[in-house]
Formats: C-alpha cells, sequence, structure tokens
C-alpha cells in the first residue's frame, strides 16, 4: 500500500506550534511548578506525571471532563492512567463512600464489603480465592512471591517490553533502545532506571509476546541450566505500546506450555481487568490463568488492587508459607468504593455501551487513516483503544521499537491536548473510555483526528 508523503521538516515544525500553543494554554501549571518543585522531586508525585517544559496540574473532573487549573475543559480520554472506567465523580461510588465514611475509614482488619467485593470477583474471574492489595505494584509484586514459593524455584519469565508496576523484579526489559534489545531468543535482561540490583535482574528473563515457540524453547534452555521459571506473567493484551492484542491461539498455548512444564500463569490484569470485559481478559479471550493481579479501575478512584488465584495455588497464603501482607489492605473505604463499582456501575448495560462507543471510535478512525492514506491503524478492545502510526502491524516491542513513527505520535499528542482531548501522556499509552462517556465526546475525537490528518498530509 502506498501511504500519503509526510515531510519529517513538516511535522518537526508543526511539533513546535503545537508545543508553543499549548504553553501559552498553561500558563498556571508553570506557575505551580515553580511552587511545587521545592517541596516535591520534579514537581509531581510520580515521574509518570512529568512532562517538558512543566506537567499540567489538575484541579478537578466531572463525569466525562477533567479541568486543569488554567481553567481548560477536556473530555478525558487519559481516566487517570486507565483507572476511571466509571467517570469521575461517579454517584453510585460517591454514595457509598459518603456511607462508609462515618462508620470508620480504617481498622486494620476485615469488613464485610471485603467479601463482598471477593465473591463477585470469583464470579467473573472463575478463581475461587482472593487477597487485596493498594496497587498494581503490590498485586504483581505478591503474585510472584506466591508463584515462588508455590513452586520453590526464583526466576520470573515476563513479556519483553512489558510494564508490570514499579518493583525490581519487575523493572526490567521495559524501555530499551531498538539496537540493545538483542536476540530474539535470548532478550538482554536490562534494569528499567537505577537502583535495581543486577542480581535481581537476571532472574527475570524477558521473552516476545505473540510467540509461544520463543517462550517455550526458553523455558527449555533455562531447565536444562535448573533454572526453569517460576512463573510467566504477561499482560493478556499489551497496554503500554498502545493495544497490542493476542495473535489467535497463542494465550492458548502459553497456557499449555506453562502447564506442561508447571510452571505459574500469571495474567497482569491491572489495564485490562474490568475495563475490556466484565471478567476481564480472562472472561474475554477465554484463557484461565492460575493467578490474576488488578488494580487501576476496581477502586473507582480509591487505590485497591487484588490477586485472584486457584484453590491450589493460594494455598501457600492460606497455610502462611506466604505473607501476604498490608496495612491499608482492603481498606473499608476502597471496599465500599469497589463493592459498588462492581454491583451498580461496571454491569452489563456499562460494558454494552463501552463497546458502543469504542466501536465509533474505532470505525472513525480508520475511516480517517483510510481516507488520508495514513501509516497507521486503529486497534483496541472494550474501553481501551488507540491509534498505532506504523505502516505495519505491530505484534511485539521489537516490532514496535522498528516501525512505530515517534515523531508523529508526540505530535498527535499535543494536537489532541490543544483540542481540549486530554490523553495519556507518552507516545506508549491508550485512551481509556469510561461509562459516562457519549457521542459527543467520540465525535469530538474524530473531529480532531481528521484536523490532523489533514493538517499533516496536504
Amino acid at each position: 500500500m502506498a501511504f500519503a508523503t509526510i515531510d519529517p521538516t513538516r511535522i518537526a515544525e508543526l511539533t513546535r506550534l503545537e508545543e508553543e500553543r499549548l504553553d501559552a494554554n498553561t500558563q498556571a501549571s508553570k506557575h505551580m511548578l515553580e511552587r511545587a518543585e521545592k517541596h516535591l522531586a520534579g514537581g509531581v508525585a510520580s515521574s509518570y506525571q512529568l512532562r517538558d517544559p512543566w506537567p499540567i496540574y489538575i484541579e478537578r473532573g466531572d463525569g466525562q471532563y477533567i479541568y486543569d487549573v488554567d481553567g481548560n475543559e477536556y473530555f478525558d480520554f487519559h481516566n487517570g492512567f486507565g483507572a476511571m472506567v466509571q467517570g469521575h465523580n461517579n454517584p453510585a461510588i460517591g454514595a457509598a463512600v459518603a456511607k462508609r465514611f462515618p462508620l470508620g475509614t480504617h481498622f486494620g482488619a476485615a469488613t464485610e464489603d471485603g467479601i463482598v467485593v471477593a465473591e463477585l470477583l470469583a464470579e467473573r474471574w472463575g478463581l475461587p480465592k482472593w487477597r487485596f492489595t493498594n496497587s498494581g505494584s503490590e498485586s504483581t509484586m505478591d503474585a510472584i512471591r506466591i508463584a515462588r514459593a508455590y513452586t520453590g524455584r526464583d526466576t520470573v519469565m515476563k513479556i519483553f517490553g512489558s510494564y508490570h508496576g514499579h518493583h525490581d523484579t519487575v523493572m526490567v526489559s521495559i524501555g530499551v533502545p531498538y539496537d540493545e534489545i538483542g536476540d530474539r531468543e535470548h532478550y538482554a535482561s536490562l534494569p528499567y532506571g537505577g537502583g535495581i540490583p543486577q542480581a535481581t535482574v537476571e532472574m527475570t528473563i524477558p521473552v516476545p509476546f505473540n510467540d509461544a515457540g520463543a517462550m517455550e524453547r526458553r523455558i527449555i534452555e533455562l531447565d536444562a541450566q535448573g533454572r526453569k521459571p517460576s512463573c510467566v506473567i504477561l499482560e493478556p493484551a499489551m497496554m503500554n505500546l498502545g493495544v497490542v492484542l493476542p495473535e489467535p491461539g497463542y494465550l492458548e498455548a502459553v497456557r499449555e506450555i506453562t502447564n506442561k512444564y508447571g510452571i505459574v500463569l500469571i495474567f497482569d490484569e491491572v489495564k485490562t481487568g474490568l475495563t475490556i470485559a466484565a471478567g476481564g481478559a480472562t472472561e474475554y479471550f477465554g484463557v484461565k490463568p492460575d493467578l490474576v493481579t488488578m488494580a487501576k479501575s476496581l477502586g473507582g478512584g480509591l487505590p485497591t488492587g487484588a490477586i485472584g488465584g486457584s484453590d491450589e495455588v493460594m494455598r501457600v497464603v492460606e497455610d502462611h508459607t506466604v505473607y501476604q501482607v498490608g496495612t491499608y489492605s482492603g481498606n473499608p473505604l476502597s471496599m465500599a468504593a469497589a463493592r459498588a463499582n462492581l454491583e451498580k456501575v461496571l454491569t452489563p448495560q456499562a460494558y454494552q455501551h463501552l463497546d458502543y462507543l469504542n466501536e465509533r471510535l474505532l470505525t472513525g478512525s480508520e475511516a480517517i487513516i483510510a481516507e488520508y492514506n495514513l501509516p497507521g491503524y486503529a486497534v483496541g478492545i472494550g474501553s481501551k483503544g488507540c491509534v498505532t502510526f506504523s505502516p505495519s502491524k505491530i505484534v511485539d516491542y521489537e516490532s514496535y521499537k522498528a516501525t512505530q513513527d515517534v515523531a508523529l505520535t508526540e505530535l498527535a499528542w499535543l494536537f489532541n491536548m490543544n483540542r481540549k482531548i486530554f490523553m495519556t501522556p507518552g507516545r506508549e499509552e491508550e485512551w481509556t473510555l469510561s461509562v459516562v462517556h457519549d457521542d459527543k465526546a467520540v465525535d469530538a475525537y474524530l473531529e480532531c483526528f481528521t484536523e490532523f490528518a489533514h493538517t499533516i498530509t496536504r
């Protein structure tokens, strides 16, 4: 297929102009950074909130909208890194938290809401035993510890390029330049930033997504070295390279391989859980792991995480082999919010609405791509989706680094922000819809994308 000619010089100039426009419209954020960086390291609470020359500071959110400190109103397609699929200030969740608050906000003890949430998650995922945490990082950290205790082995296998939180074991082989990836059969284990012990890095073995054969060959090799993995942790659909879906049969093959070699299969559903189906990717793709990890969208905006598992694997928690602990795990406010979320917000009707909106976004984006012959495609499931600027389909991290047009992606983010479409910062992220998004929001996104396509090709 012949794509439209896109002049890199023009893209660079457009990027400069859009940056100037965004900076001019966010001067209050500039001044807030000057105050914030005195006591907040870098002026933010998390490095993922950074942006040059200053972060966008948010004042409030309401339904499908978000408002920055300059008073700019945006349609929120970021939704708190995918956590706010319920929309901001959802009344059902607000009522549940308000009802719970006067009864006590923290005990360090179990409450009935926690029991109900576990029952509801067990029903949705078909996994009988659950524990709670406070974040996705805690969930994946504890799940790996459970897998290690269950198998008596230390090595962890992960997908190259996937992000599973900020604990040492999984801060390996994430943001890696193309020329450092290494041989596909022996991808490099590389730390993601400083402060990660090399011994820990070497215990984590990365393999490519969508290549079950490469995974099995690496397992056989490690087994011969006395290093058979305790677990394979993966996102059923990669959600930090835009959206990369599993190829037909891939997840089934991974399930078969891990069963064959006695390896615990962990689905990291921190991003896919509750956002693409009532039972997450486990339901959507019909493949059941041994353990599943959740966070983000579970708590309706409150910090909440969960680990679900089979009776067999979770017995190492129940017999006290593993101390799965946390002062705020199962916090009463978080559990009240999660219960309301599951019972009253993320209903079958809500998923029908998300599917409808996302189909409109994907179909509309594909039509624009076709009209302007852009080098890219639209992809998504449930509330998640993105436009990927690549002349060929991305199936794993290696193909992503080899073909994705970084300059176009960064310009698209600026274009959206300047037309009041609040998008997740960074070229690796996607949109997340909420149950309160409507056709007006979809129309605004598609109108912006049309202007973008016209501007870069004329």
